[in-house]
């Protein structure tokens, strides 16, 4: 990545040889030439939220910019890049999106986000220590950026406009008004689950913003409910990819005597579950948000309950399936069971039989599909 301030060697996180998408993308580099050729100050308080790899953080690494995210792959690919560009980690603070924001903030510079519910958590957490001074500029590629994201900004911190696109990349200027009544953060968002889904019945959700299907029960994640392993006594089991905890939820309610581990690269999709789990349950159960299974040890789990995401940010790719696929073989005991949901269309059936050699059809209907693989 080309920049006013050097190039920049950069990759995702894990690093895959074989992937040919870019850690950055025409939104980053139109910014940071925005910055440099608009003359922006950048000696005071310098934050970067939303960055997905590490890019806009290397970059301006030397203005020891403090980054939010809530992605644990977007912060190890940001470690992996300062480290690779010969760049000081020490000189860059790394927040979560659960972490307190910072008091004051000179520079706020926002990579868009896919989801608009988390863009206004940020902004509305962020808006305290934004002043008149402060310089806002957010980037997206223009596909990315729609009237309901300017008026986001414009309701919670002050007058919007966009620039002109450049490389299908747009940019968004904000001009902060402190004494904007922008009202109250709605987000997290609790909503009661609806009748007719077993023990889950009207029980009450936890959605931190971000997180999929903050105000209903998605229809995939109900047909798995429907067709979820019951009675296995004191198993362990990882719900993987956990989002706000539900399908954990299910098993620990269904088999009190298991340990049930979340999983889940979101810290706000982590906190959303156990926010779900202690309020429906006394029961203990680990949290832990990570790159799937790689912090779980080999052979030491009885069951993995997966509904893979098929998108990393705008790309359409299996990578991330087949990863969570490879780590859960490697993390299930000999006889232990991987069960997946998916699109029918998405043909998961045959990444298990490559992976695991056998690959059973729990249930379908027009959409989805629930298959089992056992761990030989």
């Amino acid at each position: 990545m080309t920049t006013p301030w050097g190039s920049y060697a950069l990759t995702r996180f894990p690093e895959d040889p074989r992937d040919r998408l870019r850690a950055w993308d025409a939104s980053d580099t139109y910014l940071l030439r925005h910055l440099s050729a608009s003359g922006t100050p950048l000696d005071g308080a310098v934050v970067v939220v939303g960055d997905r790899w590490g890019a806009l953080t290397t970059a301006l690494a030397g203005h020891r910019p403090t980054q939010i995210t809530d992605s644990f792959l977007a912060r190890e690919a940001t470690l992996g890049n300062l480290a690779r560009n010969d760049v000081e980690a020490d000189g860059v603070r790394l927040l979560t999106t659960r972490d307190a924001p910072p008091d004051r903030v000179d520079v706020l510079v926002v990579r868009v986000p896919k989801s608009l519910a988390l863009l206004e958590d940020q902004l509305h957490r962020l808006a305290p220590a934004v002043h008149e001074g402060t310089v806002v500029v957010g980037t997206g590629m223009v596909k990315e950026i729609h009237t309901s994201t300017l008026k986001l900004f414009e309701r919670i911190l002050g007058p919007t406009r966009t620039s002109l696109a450049e490389q299908k990349a747009r940019l968004i200027f904000c001009t902060p008004d402190p004494a904007l009544g922008r009202g109250v953060n709605p987000w997290p968002y609790r909503y009661e689950l609806p009748d007719g889904i077993g023990p889950l019945s009207g029980r009450t959700v936890t959605n931190h913003a971000g997180v999929f299907c903050a105000d209903h029960l998605d229809i995939g994640t109900r047909f798995f409910l429907e067709h979820l392993p019951r009675g296995r006594g004191a198993q362990r089991v990882v719900d993987l990819g956990c989002g706000n905890g539900i399908v954990g939820l299910a098993t620990a309610l269904t088999n009190p005597e298991a340990e049930v581990v979340f999983v889940d690269e979101s810290y706000q999709a982590v906190a959303s579950a156990e926010a779900t789990y202690r309020d429906n349950t006394e029961g203990s159960a680990e949290f832990r948000v990570g790159d799937g299974m790689s912090g779980v040890p080999a052979a030491s789990v009885d069951l993995v309950l997966n509904n893979p995401p098929f998108h990393s940010h705008q790309a359409t790719t299996d990578a991330i399936a087949w990863r969570m696929f490879t780590g859960a073989r490697r993390a299930l005991r000999p006889g232990g069971e991987l069960w997946v949901i998916g699109n029918r269309h998405l043909g998961y059936h045959v990444k298990l039989r490559r992976l695991f050699g056998n690959s059973e059809l729990i249930a379908s209907d027009a959409k989805f599909v629930v298959l089992k693989a056992v761990r030989k």
